[in-house]
């Protein structure tokens, strides 16, 4: 298995899967019954043993707790990462309320998910089947996520590993952006198949953002700002009224529609 195969896999995986598109059972209403939630994926491949993943156990970046990939995989040689852009009607829909999020885009995060978890198996699934040991990390034994004060964190960050893994940088909403934007969702797999890597075509965390502050007044609890980017506590704050609003589903990505970002790299 090469990186052309399992992109051209993942690829075809992604655009047929009856999983990809919101069934009659998840629907919110009728008027979402068979929307597509997610176009193809574009991916990145990182060395499992860059030297940037120990940076990221430094308290200013994620802290102590984040895991190497060695440290989720013993012998990972390659850390796979991929980006699953949204389909335009979720972006549309999320850009014409102000306060609250759309119904489409509930649907790609949490419905969404599901796609994202079920291609990240398919991929490893692939490497297992030619002797390759791989792990998904996010549903591995290992992972762990949870709340610190008002600040929810995880042992592994996709965001962070598609930044190593070179499919793009942060934005002042700290949204990851890459060439199709910062609208979608992350995955990733460890292998310890040991194939070519990407290089990261980037020096600093926010050098794609061009820093223009239209997410800062497209936040509905104005928790953005040039000083201080964005802030996480009035964030969580939001989304917990949201899933009180929108239970069992919740979201908001309001920082990343009609934006410079949302669909390319500014």
């Amino acid at each position: 298995m090469d990186r052309k195969g399992i992109i051209e896999s993942a690829v075809e995986f992604s655009q047929s899967s009856p999983l990809n598109y919101v069934s009659a059972e998840a629907a919110i209403a009728p008027e979402y019954v068979g929307m597509k939630m997610f176009e193809a994926p574009i991916f990145a491949f990182g060395k499992a043993d860059d030297e940037i993943y120990a940076g990221f156990k430094a308290p200013e970046a994620i802290g102590a707790h984040h895991l190497t990939p060695a440290e989720m995989l013993a012998g990972a040689k390659t850390v796979i990462s991929y980006f699953l852009p949204y389909t335009e009607r979720i972006k549309t829909a999320n850009s014409l309320d102000a306060e609250w999020p759309a119904n489409e885009w509930l649907h790609g995060r949490i419905e969404g998910q599901l796609l994202v978890t079920a291609l990240s198996s398919h991929i490893k699934d692939l490497l297992l089947g030619e002797g390759h040991e791989s792990i998904v990390p996010f549903i591995d034994k290992k992972y762990r996520s949870g709340h610190e004060g008002n600040i929810f964190t995880s042992n592994w960050s996709e965001r962070h590993v598609a930044y190593a893994c070179g499919l793009g940088t942060f934005g002042l909403s700290k949204g990851l952006i890459t060439e199709k934007g910062t609208c979608g969702r992350f995955g990733s797999i460890l292998t310890e198949l040991d194939l070519p890597c990407d290089s990261r075509n980037y020096s600093g965390l926010y050098e794609y953002c061009i820093m223009c502050g239209i997410c800062i007044t497209r936040c509905p609890v104005h928790d953005i700002s040039f000083e201080k980017g964005k802030e996480f506590a009035p964030c969580n704050e939001f989304l917990g009224k949201v899933m009180n609003k929108h239970k069992p589903r919740y979201g908001c990505g309001k920082c990343q529609v009609s934006v410079p970002c949302e669909s390319e790299r500014p």
